[in-house]
């Protein structure tokens, strides 16, 4: 059912064109938080802004009301590649603080031709080789997002 606005008229619910202004919590499916709104957040739909499965979760709300929106890996961080972990000697590492588990490195890696820096998580450190993971640290996971919707502007 459409909402009130101040002046007594009907407001539509969120459609294509609108900008609205939206509060939420993005979660892992453990529950914990990994991100949360402190103030308020307007956006133009199809912005880009949040991704798109929760812009789509939007359509048809009215102000005040929240929706839960489960974004699988594809659609949020992507999925785990396990072309992106890597072994590298231990040894590649003289003379730098030595790599534990956990550790976040700026690694070279060559791109297009190019030497580029990435980050790498340490994953493991056994039998005189390092595990660095280049995929993102939320790869692979569902992310679970409660929206709430606060106005439309239109």
């Amino acid at each position: 059912m459409p909402t009130n606005n101040s002046q007594g008229q009907t407001m539509p619910p969120v459609a294509l064109t609108d900008t609205v202004t939206i509060t939420y919590t993005a979660a892992l499916e453990n529950g914990e938080v990994i991100e949360r709104t402190e103030q308020p957040v307007t956006l133009s739909i199809g912005s880009g802004t949040v991704c798109p499965a929760v812009e789509a979760c939007l359509f048809g709300m009215e102000p005040g009301q929240a929706r839960m929106i489960c974004v699988q890996p594809e659609d949020a961080y992507g999925l785990h590649l396990p072309e992106l972990v890597q072994n590298i000697p231990l040894s590649a590492f003289y003379g730098k603080p030595d790599p534990q588990p956990g550790m976040i490195l700026t690694l070279n890696m060559g791109r297009d031709g190019e030497v580029v820096k990435v980050p790498a998580e340490v994953t493991a450190v056994r039998d005189g080789m390092v595990t660095v993971d280049y995929n993102h640290p939320l790869a692979g996971k569902v992310i679970v997002y409660t929206v709430k919707l606060i106005g439309i502007a239109g």
